[in-house]
C-alpha cells in the first residue's frame, strides 16, 4: 500500500482546525483514504490532555479503525500535533511508530510556521519526510 502523498484542501484545512481547537493539547487521530491519497479525518480524544505527548486509548482506536474500514477506506496515517515544538517527528514519536505502512503527519497550530502539516514515513526508526501534494 503506498503511503499517502495526496491530501485535498478540505482534509489539510480541517488538521488545521482541530491542532488549533485545543492549542495547548495535542489534537490526534487517525487518516482514512486510498491508493496514496488522503480522503478521511477521524479525530480522537487524546487520553493524556497534554501539550507534549498524545495517545488513542485502544478502544477508541479500534473503533476508528472499524469506522474506517465500514466507509470503505483503508488506514493511511495518524495525525497529531505539536502545539510548541516543530512538527517533525520526536524521539518520542519514533519510539512509537508501530504502524510502518502509515504515514504519520504532524500538524503546527501556530500562524508563523511556513509548512504547518507535514507527513513522514518512519520505519525502523528512520524517519523520512512526505512530500504532500495539496489538491
Amino acid at each position: 500500500m503506498p503511503l499517502p502523498t495526496v491530501i485535498s484542501r478540505g482534509i489539510w484545512e480541517k488538521l488545521l482546525s482541530e491542532a488549533r481547537k485545543t492549542p495547548g493539547i495535542e489534537c490526534c487521530g487517525l487518516l482514512g483514504g486510498r491508493g496514496g491519497r488522503v480522503t478521511s479525518i477521524y479525530p480522537a480524544p487524546n487520553h493524556l490532555e497534554s501539550a507534549t505527548d498524545y495517545e488513542i486509548t485502544a478502544p477508541e482506536l479500534f473503533r476508528l479503525i472499524r469506522e474506517i474500514r465500514g466507509a470503505g477506506e483503508q488506514l493511511v496515517g495518524i495525525y497529531h500535533s505539536h502545539p510548541t515544538t516543530e512538527n517533525r517527528p520526536s524521539v518520542r514519536d519514533v519510539e512509537r511508530a508501530h504502524y510502518p505502512d502509515v504515514a504519520y503527519v504532524i500538524v503546527s497550530p501556530r500562524d508563523a510556521v511556513p509548512n504547518p502539516v507535514r507527513a513522514f514515513s518512519i520505519r525502523d526508526s528512520v524517519v523520512a519526510e512526505l512530500r504532500l501534494e495539496i489538491v
